[in-house]
């Protein structure tokens, strides 16, 4: 009888007769994000401080190599991007909010650099995840380009995510670890 019960429970949960809610205990969904805005030092420390933002992890994507070391996309072959990959939670910050944070912490009008650091591993992208991502980064690109705080085209790169590959453990939390917050910050 009871093995009947549950089975009949979980028939009507399969066709929505009956509405599981989760518990306020339950893990949030997180969604993600991947940018890449020059240095991931200073990118990963601005996301980690945004309220609802989970964890951030410095990597690398947007090239072509597997599993590519520091030394690697440094040297210019793989095409990777330093990037972040942002978890975050979508019912304390919004993906247009996150969005926001990217264009306001690096400069979009420089092609492969930002500040002193030069090379196709420090250009502006932004990896979309799924089409309202993809939709939200160009609804947001225009938007800038259209407020007048950007006085030169915007170079931003927006792409499908790829694999992205997590920098070696010292990366990690840098500016946390190591202090200097401004170090390699560039802002619009």
């Amino acid at each position: 009888m009871c093995r009947s019960l549950i089975f009949l429970f979980w028939v009507l949960v399969l066709f929505g007769t009956v509405k599981v809610e989760a518990s306020p205990d339950s893990p949030a969904q997180l969604d993600t994000a991947t940018f890449s805005a020059g240095c991931f030092w200073h990118v990963e420390n601005v996301f980690r401080h945004v309220k609802g933002v989970d964890d951030v992890t410095c990597g690398y994507t947007g090239g072509t190599t597997k599993d590519p070391t520091y030394e690697d996309v440094c040297s210019g072959s793989t095409h990777h991007a330093e990037s972040v990959e942002v978890k975050y939670d979508p019912k304390k910050v919004s993906y247009g909010e996150l969005l926001n944070v990217f264009w306001e912490n690096h400069d979009p009008t420089t092609v492969n650099a930002q500040g002193p650091d030069h090379g196709e591993q420090y250009r502006s992208a932004i990896f979309y995840h799924s089409a309202e991502q993809k939709a939200a980064a160009l609804a947001s690109e225009q938007k800038l380009a259209a407020s007048g705080k950007v006085k030169r085209p915007i170079v931003t790169q927006i792409l499908p995510a790829g694999p992205f590959y997590k920098a070696e453990e010292y990366h990690q939390r840098y500016v946390e670890k190591h202090g200097g917050a401004d170090a390699c910050a560039v802002h619009l």
